[in-house]
């Protein structure tokens, strides 16, 4: 359950749906816990060990969880797994080195895919919802063998806007080394050209702390991103727009959340105009997509990567 510290800030929180719910996931202990997005309600579903869960998506029409296994980091033994929702009839759909060191994940429920970015693997990959057809959509190697040293090449953080045919994703850089950018092209390779060659990546951002999890507003065409590396840009949650500015280039980004311990999950409730997110040092958060109303729902929960938000049937 959870701490007293916790339900202390819960008993701030709105009035909400009792439908919302938030699956995230504890690398150290290999966990996958459950709570309602007001932090009551607090389970672990999952517990399978050292695996290094980081990405996970909901796919609340059936009823399953997916998340990346990271595995060993200088091992292709990265894998996929499913679950129903309660955390039971755990499948491994993705075997281990079907992806080097998978880590975010999205859902494509309308074509029936996952989509991830593969760190050490240098590559933004995706597949069917059972597994199959695993494809490598960017190589951001440049010949580099696996797994890859050069962290400027690291996928790690992804988005997807499937009507616009676009893939969003962030590439990390050396720690605190300004090295780090955001990245977009279509969602699928132009005709005659390979994941290694394609001609269509646009450099959105550059020159970016340590972005980590990515995810999109499309309504409002604004990205949100975390960072980490040292203050005052770095251990932030930013946003700015997927769009250039009237007269070209971008604006630059805005931070709306501040003080991560090595921020990494990131999930937006854009129904009800929030974000939750997590840092490595064990906490949970949420706040308004401005970043006001901050609130901690949890800390000291492990070392927490991948976030989800997902508002479930109402059951009697």
């Amino acid at each position: 359950m959870p701490s007293t510290a916790s339900k202390a800030q819960t008993t701030q929180l709105a009035p909400e749906s009792d439908s919302g719910r938030l699956f995230f996931l504890d690398l150290g202990a290999g966990r996958v816990l459950s709570a309602k997005a007001d932090g009551s309600d607090l389970k672990t579903i999952v517990s399978e060990g050292r695996r290094l869960p980081d990405g996970i998506v909901v796919d609340v029409a059936a009823g399953h969880i997916y998340w990346t296994n990271m595995g060993n980091f200088t091992a292709n033994d990265g894998s996929i797994d499913r679950a129903d929702l309660d955390g039971s009839s755990i499948t491994n759909i993705v075997p281990a080195g079907g992806t080097f060191t998978p880590k975010q994940l999205q859902l494509d429920k309308q074509n029936g895919r996952l989509y991830w970015c593969d760190r050490e693997g240098m590559r933004v990959m995706r597949c069917n919802l059972d597994g199959s057809k695993i494809e490598t959509l960017v190589d951001a190697s440049q010949g580099d063998s696996r797994p890859g040293r050069d962290a400027r090449k690291w996928c790690v953080g992804i988005g997807i806007d499937v009507r616009g045919g676009k893939l969003y994703w962030t590439q990390k850089g050396q720690d605190n080394a300004g090295q780090g950018s955001i990245r977009r092209a279509n969602i699928e390779i132009p005709k005659d050209q390979t994941a290694a060659n394609r001609r269509d990546i646009e450099v959105l951002y550059d020159g970016l702390p340590e972005p980590i999890d990515l995810d999109l507003d499309l309504v409002n065409r604004m990205m949100y991103w975390t960072d980490r590396g040292d203050p005052p840009r770095g251990n932030t949650v930013n946003r700015a727009s997927m769009d250039a500015a009237p007269g070209g280039g971008h604006k630059d980004p805005e931070i709306v959340f501040n003080h991560l311990m090595e921020g990494i999950g990131l999930s937006l409730d854009l129904k009800n105009g929030r974000m939750f997110l997590t840092d490595f040092a064990g906490s949970v958060y949420s706040a308004n997509l401005d970043g006001l109303d901050k609130k901690t729902l949890f800390f000291a929960e492990g070392n927490l990567t991948g976030i989800a938000y997902a508002e479930l049937p109402v059951t009697a």
